[in-house]
């Protein structure tokens, strides 16, 4: 038996509720929860001065002492030769043996560009798979996009796990797509579908943030994380979950 400690967290650029530029205060969000594996939403590469062009995902896996593996969703190439990227990144304490981002390119130039971040890891003698992604804000492509990480997940060999920012809510098309065939994390240890909501980060009324699980995990317990609401304008979830023998 296997305890992973799992968070999933929008950062909003590194840009809180009050405004503020502070990458170091989500670094302390993230080292206060003491994840293991992070995957990270809203990740600017030298995108532009809201970010005062960082490498946050670098930044961060500095900051934190970890492994990190970078996703673009949106690339702008530059003349200098130093793309401009904004999209998902993970953060993990264990051995990173392979990664492979996939750029969703169902409706391109119609919406805002999104992207599924693959990272597969070594842990002792296990191997398992993370999934990192963030859905459009149009829900008719939700349709697509969930298909498209369904498929990459029943295309993967052994235990894995997809976490990220949906932008949708429990019970609608999408979440029903998706617990068909993995189990949502914050439904398993919290039955009665209650909380959960992530939101706005001051006053959360939504639940957009989730951690599904494929059969081989079990979640032993999820939270939302309160430390800083200010950090940015969504609110982390961490989960702790159980690696079955497989």
């Amino acid at each position: 038996m296997m305890l992973l400690k799992v968070m999933t967290f929008n950062i909003h650029q590194g840009r809180g509720t009050d405004k503020k530029l502070d990458l170091k205060r989500i670094g302390h969000v993230i080292k206060a929860a003491d994840a293991d594996i992070i995957s990270l939403n809203e990740v600017d590469k030298h995108f532009a001065r809201r970010s005062d062009f960082a490498d946050q995902a670098q930044f961060l896996a500095d900051e934190l002492n970890m492994e990190y593996v970078y996703g673009p969703a949106v690339t702008i190439k530059t003349p200098g030769g130093r793309d401009r990227q904004f999209g998902n990144a993970l953060l993990t304490r264990f051995p990173i043996v392979k990664s492979q981002n996939h750029p969703f390119d169902f409706l391109p130039n119609f919406a805002e560009d999104r992207a599924l971040l693959e990272v597969r890891m070594k842990i002792e003698e296990q191997e398992i798979t993370a999934f990192v992604t963030h859905l459009s804000l149009a829900t008719f492509l939700h349709r697509k996009q969930s298909e498209f990480i369904l498929q990459k997940i029943e295309d993967t060999a052994g235990p894995s796990f997809v976490m990220g920012d949906w932008n949708m809510s429990p019970l609608s098309r999408t979440w029903r797509r998706m617990t068909q065939r993995l189990k949502d994390a914050w439904v398993e240890s919290h039955p009665q579908q209650k909380g959960g909501h992530t939101f706005p980060s001051n006053y959360p009324l939504r639940r957009l943030d989730y951690i599904f699980i494929s059969k081989h995990f079990e979640a032993v317990e999820i939270e939302v994380v309160t430390i800083n609401p200010e950090a940015s304008d969504h609110l982390p979830v961490l989960g702790t979950l159980k690696l079955h023998s497989v």
